[in-house]
């Protein structure tokens, strides 16, 4: 996989650990090793201005995905073609205050919303119950696979 990631956010952020989470993710989805993918952390006036310009919703979110080449889940016989994944933006320090609200780290927390950019990326979304259900449950199920995984790292 071709993982690009930038910290721009003055946060220091386990880069390392969430690469391997994205791995993770995209092998277990069976997209091909040769798309890619940017993951960014920007500060919270730069994700106001991205919510802002792409929402129309004022103040700073935890994460926006943009999307490129629209590529879906493949399966172990037919994986996802190479193409270009998209972008996911977190902001940590929302990141920050949601996870002392769920009461769990930062880490885990830039995770769990870069496991959730990436399904968007891969055509998942959540504006209905049954969209919802689908994608909160593959959400929960990589994250606790990938706990699991790094366990016996």
């Amino acid at each position: 996989m071709a993982i690009e990631i930038n910290n721009e956010s003055g946060v220091d952020v386990d880069e390392a650990a969430v690469q391997r989470l994205a791995t993770f993710v995209l092998d277990q989805l069976h997209v091909h090793p040769d798309a890619e993918l940017a993951i960014v952390f920007v500060d919270e006036g730069a994700m106001e201005q991205l919510h802002v310009q792409w929402m129309d919703e004022p103040g700073p979110t935890d994460v926006l995905s943009f999307p490129m080449d629209e590529l879906r889940p493949g399966t172990d016989e037919e994986p996802t073609p190479a193409g270009l994944l998209g972008d996911i933006v977190v902001c940590p320090q929302v990141a920050a205050a949601q996870a002392e609200t769920a009461g769990h780290s930062a880490l885990e927390e830039v995770q769990l919303l870069a496991c959730h950019g990436l399904l968007h990326l891969l055509g998942f979304d959540h504006a209905e119950p049954e969209e919802e259900r689908e994608m909160f449950g593959l959400q929960r199920d990589l994250l606790v696979g990938f706990a699991l995984a790094e366990r016996k790292r």
